[in-house]
């Protein structure tokens, strides 16, 4: 509920203009007290660069901002700061070889004399944790965490600023269900004791979920509010795009030819030098998708990356289109005729300071039309750069853009356009819709099933259960490195998949798989 009638924050007539990019119009936005605000809009809607203007990343152009009633200039992320507004990104802003609590001090150091204050750092850090229901150690590495625990970091980091402003942009795109759950009850803790959350996401059931109100941007304009408890997914999902919607995948039944790919008792260690894939053994057949449901953590990442030649196996094969790849590099397999769409997309998928023009054709700049001889074909780049930014509808000023200085949605719809584009045999795609708005997924849903119907194999790895459910022909259900079931698409209901993802082989039985 809001607490009080007067805004804790307000931005009037915020514009902010880019080369050949008008990326916010004259924007008004209110919050208050105890309000936790939905913000929604495409990618390249204009949502982070309103967020990165209040928090002063960005200056506007044009208009104010206003805080507690009074006007403020903000310049920089220091002066947000010390108006009690606080950021935490999509991609989170830690150095991962330092304590959580040295995280936490960065920038804003506890000292005793000469020197650092850590105790009282950890003391702080602690009541925090404590009071808004944050548990977190404060003597753990933070490369050691997983990915929930890592945005708690991020969290208290703001709150140990003494914010009462928070802006949460796309909180959950890298958690799994149970972590986003976790979040939003923290959230809620929050929001009891008077902290104020804009809350940016493209998943339309948590806005209706966790938010008050709801503000939707479309081409760098406010055009509509809406009230959680009378709206529904379908109609935000009109108002962000402009057009009707279809949120459930529409295919005819699978027709599945020969294998295209055959993992056989497949063991892979992870960075601990653990097994985290322990004897799989799958296969996916020309003109099927299989996926892979699990809760993130359970083998799923070094899997793909064992099949693309990112992460060599202890033991075991993989074969693709009859030839054995066990050991193969990733341009060896990228040959075979593989496209891949890699979970972390600024590790594994993009070069951050190229252009868009080049990401495009990573995976094939060395050959023709793209090469002659020993020198590259720009003009066919660039042509082949600009039909699939029209095609996947990536929101850059031009194809010479660097990739990185574009939206996380935007950088995911490059990747995607790049590995779609190619003739697939097999497509491995991983996570292809994290950080993408309504109208996108159902694009891309509607690229994997095309593919899938012209006889490419498809293996599907996703965090969301309802996209697994929705794409897939068969469903394997991984837990604790193995895959504990493989199930055809009628039997994989959301009932039972959520048991096998918690180990739980057969619920009559109550039979629980272990280590």
């Amino acid at each position: 509920m809001v607490d009080s009638p007067a805004p804790v924050l307000e931005a009037r007539g915020l514009t902010k203009r880019f080369p050949g990019v008008l990326a916010n119009d004259h924007i008004d936005l209110t919050l208050y007290k105890g309000q936790v605000l939905g913000l929604l809009g495409e990618n390249g809607a204009g949502k982070s660069t309103l967020m990165n203007m209040i928090y002063g990343l960005y200056t506007p152009d044009e208009g104010e901002i206003l805080v507690n009633g009074s006007p403020v200039i903000i310049r920089n992320p220091n002066d947000a700061i010390a108006l009690g507004i606080g950021m935490v990104h999509q991609h989170f802003q830690l150095v991962p070889v330092l304590t959580v609590t040295e995280n936490i001090m960065l920038g804003n150091e506890s000292v005793r004399g000469l020197f650092l204050d850590r105790r009282a750092a950890r003391r702080r850090i602690l009541e925090i944790s404590d009071q808004y229901g944050l548990e977190v150690d404060p003597d753990a590495l933070v490369q050691d965490l997983p990915v929930g625990v890592q945005q708690r970091v991020e969290i208290i980091k703001a709150l140990y600023r003494k914010a009462d402003i928070l802006i949460l942009d796309e909180p959950t795109a890298v958690l799994t269900p149970q972590e986003a759950e976790g979040l939003f009850e923290i959230m809620r803790t929050l929001q009891a004791r008077g902290v104020s959350i804009i809350f940016i996401s493209h998943k339309l059931k948590e806005v209706l979920e966790i938010c008050v109100d709801v503000v939707v941007l479309r081409g760098g304009k406010v055009v509509g509010y809406a009230n959680p408890a009378t709206a529904t997914q379908e109609s935000l999902a009109s108002m962000m795009v402009g057009r009707e919607v279809l949120l459930r995948v529409e295919k005819t039944p699978a027709r599945p030819g020969e294998p295209v790919l055959i993992v056989r008792d497949l063991v892979v260690m992870d960075d601990r030098h653990l097994q985290a894939v322990r004897g799989v053994s799958l296969e996916v057949r020309e003109g099927e998708i299989v996926g892979i449901a699990g809760v993130q953590g359970n083998g799923q990442t070094e899997l793909i990356e064992a099949i693309t030649g990112l992460r060599s196996p202890l033991s075991g094969h993989i074969a693709i289109a009859d030839k054995d790849v066990t050991h193969a590099s990733p341009r060896a397999i990228t040959e075979r005729g593989v496209g891949h769409v890699p979970e972390d997309r600024q590790k594994d998928g993009m070069v951050a300071a190229f252009p868009v023009k080049d990401n495009l054709a990573l995976q094939s700049y060395y050959v023709s039309p793209f090469s002659i001889g020993i020198l590259t074909n720009d003009r066919a780049i660039i042509d082949h750069a600009r039909k699939l930014v029209a095609q996947y509808d990536v929101r850059t000023p031009d194809v010479f853009t660097r990739i990185g200085a574009l939206s996380g949605g935007n950088q995911q719809k490059t990747i995607v356009a790049r590995e779609f584009a190619r003739a697939n045999h097999l497509l491995i795609a991983a996570q292809p819709t994290r950080g993408l708005d309504v109208g996108s997924i159902e694009f891309i849903h509607k690229q994997i099933v095309r593919m899938r119907d012209a006889g490419t194999a498809v293996l599907l790895v996703s965090a969301e259960l309802d996209e697994v459910l929705s794409l897939s022909d068969r469903v394997a259900v991984m837990f604790a490195g193995q895959i504990i079931d493989m199930l055809p698409i009628e039997e994989a209901n959301r009932e039972r998949v959520g048991l096998l993802m918690g180990g739980v082989k057969s619920q009559a039985a109550g039979e629980v798989m272990r280590d």
